[in-house]
């Protein structure tokens, strides 16, 4: 009678593991797949369409030096630069591009006709060899004479391919790794209830032994609940009856521990959906803006120069929005070693102030500084997660006004202090400033930008050195946020000195 309830007490173990460990991972993975996919298939068709171009802008220069000088070609073959020219009889072959479309492409005849063309493959050929054989065809008339300019696709092609295979290399690394990590977490997440129903089967074989409820039908109904349990259930919790006494205990516990994994898991949720949103919008202005270059940009340098500016910013957020996506990673796993070192707080703000009135002329920084001020910390992220509040108090803050950055010496700690004069903060909203991907106000986002990790990347920071964060703000007046560091005493090498 016990083996069949520890096989039952089993099985419902499996279950839990199988149901929610795999369907939370492939999930999560599924979301990740699918973003992977969309920019693969964004980098072929650019990929196509920059070839194409380059195949047409050779086609257009040598059709300019055939008007030019018909005479010089002396056969009815001629090589320029991975191009080949016949002179051809007979009728035009290939497909004749809508006139809308040919009046933006680089080669501006309306009746030339395209083709891409494969020579006779053979079977024993390997496929570098086969992608060699693929040709770009164009026929056209010049002065009533026909022309065949054939273009080799094959080394563009086999670029692409390498450059495409180590993209699709990387992506593979990452679903990998992602796929034993989030197995980790979640297993770790899940060891709770992996406990709680062992628990469970020995309390029920205590109250077998005392002889209440001898049947087990509230364990079991308790254990069937935890079964059913899944990634579409987490919002599930168990009935408190007030005649299982002896249960109550346990039904609270599983109760909150679902709520904590419930929260973890939207929390995940939100994060991956967020990123992949920041991720979206770079993405979309690239597009619009390389639309926007095939349509008037190619004759128009004014577009064309406000179109690559809108590229180069928008690659530049993307870059950094990776950037802080891989530290929090990094962080979330513990992956990141802290080099401790003592070392002068004041130092760190000086450089900080240095290099940003270099950059920022249109504030005014004050600087109030209580030397020596010793902390022991990693130095870079000190300084990291001080430069992220300068820089958002200088989006947040008008040109002209003051920016004030004070070093203060207390009895146990020194308090890192940035001040600005900008926009303040609602007091409704300060709660979750340090949230990732958090904006109080989308329009002011929007005009100075950012991704909303910045203060999530601080806060990381700060409390892996042991400090914290004090925030004052007032609307329309400003922001004060204060970093609170244990105080160190003096190097050893400084003491030495004196």
């Amino acid at each position: 009678m016990s083996d069949t309830k520890n096989a039952y007490s089993n099985n419902i173990t499996t279950k839990i593991r199988s149901s929610l460990v795999i369907k939370l991972n492939v999930r999560m993975l599924g979301r990740l797949f699918s973003g992977f996919l969309a920019i693969n298939v964004l980098i072929i068709l650019m990929g196509f369409f920059v070839v194409l171009w380059k195949a047409e802008e050779g086609a257009k220069n040598i059709i300019t030096a055939i008007e030019l000088a018909p005479n010089n070609l002396q056969s009815t073959y001629y090589d320029f630069k991975n191009y080949q020219i016949l002179i051809k009889e007979g009728p035009l072959k290939g497909i004749k591009l809508p006139r809308n479309i040919q009046k933006r492409l680089p080669l501006e005849i309306t009746d030339a006709k395209r083709s891409i063309r494969v020579s006779r493959i053979n079977k024993e050929m390997k496929l570098l060899e086969k992608i060699d054989l693929v040709k770009y065809t164009i026929e056209l008339s010049i002065n009533d004479t026909s022309y065949q300019i054939i273009y080799g696709l094959g080394r563009d092609l086999r670029l692409f391919l390498h450059l495409f295979l180590i993209v699709l290399i990387y992506e593979l690394l990452i679903i990998v790794g992602d796929i034993g990590k989030g197995s980790r977490i979640i297993r770790k997440t899940l060891k709770p209830l992996s406990d709680l129903t062992e628990t469970a089967k020995n309390l029920n074989a205590e109250v077998l032994s005392m002889g209440t409820n001898a049947d087990g039908t509230h364990i079991k109904d308790l254990a069937g609940v935890i079964s059913s349990i899944d990634a579409n259930k987490l919002d599930k919790r168990i009935s408190v009856d007030s005649s299982q006494n002896e249960l109550k205990d346990l039904a609270y516990a599983i109760n909150d521990m679902l709520n904590r994994i419930n929260d973890s898991y939207q929390s995940q949720v939100r994060f991956v959906s967020d990123a992949s949103h920041e991720l979206r919008t770079p993405i979309s202005v690239i597009q619009g803006y390389v639309n926007l270059l095939d349509r008037w940009g190619k004759k128009d340098e004014r577009t064309m120069q406000e179109s690559i500016d809108a590229i180069k910013s928008e690659t530049e957020n993307m870059k950094e929005l990776v950037e802080q996506l891989l530290f929090l990673a990094r962080g979330d796993n513990e992956t990141i070693q802290l080099h401790k070192e003592g070392f002068d707080a004041c130092e760190v703000v000086g450089e900080i102030i240095r290099e940003t009135q270099m950059i920022d002329p249109n504030h005014k920084f004050e600087i109030d500084l209580n030397r020596p001020a010793y902390i022991n910390a990693d130095k870079q992220l000190i300084k990291q997660a001080i430069r992220i509040l300068v820089d958002n108090s200088i989006k947040y803050t008008p040109p002209g006004k003051k920016i004030i950055l004070r070093v203060a010496i207390e009895e146990d700690s020194v308090r890192i202090i940035v001040q600005d004069s900008g926009i303040g903060i609602e007091p409704e909203y300060l709660p979750r400033i340090f949230d990732r991907f958090y904006r109080s106000d989308e329009s002011r986002a929007r005009k100075t930008g950012g991704s909303g990790l910045g203060l999530s990347i601080a806060k990381w920071i700060i409390e892996r050195h042991g400090a914290y964060f004090e925030i004052l703000s007032r609307v329309d007046v400003g922001t004060r946020i204060t970093i609170v560091m244990p105080a160190s005493k003096m190097p050893s090498s400084e003491m030495s000195i004196e």
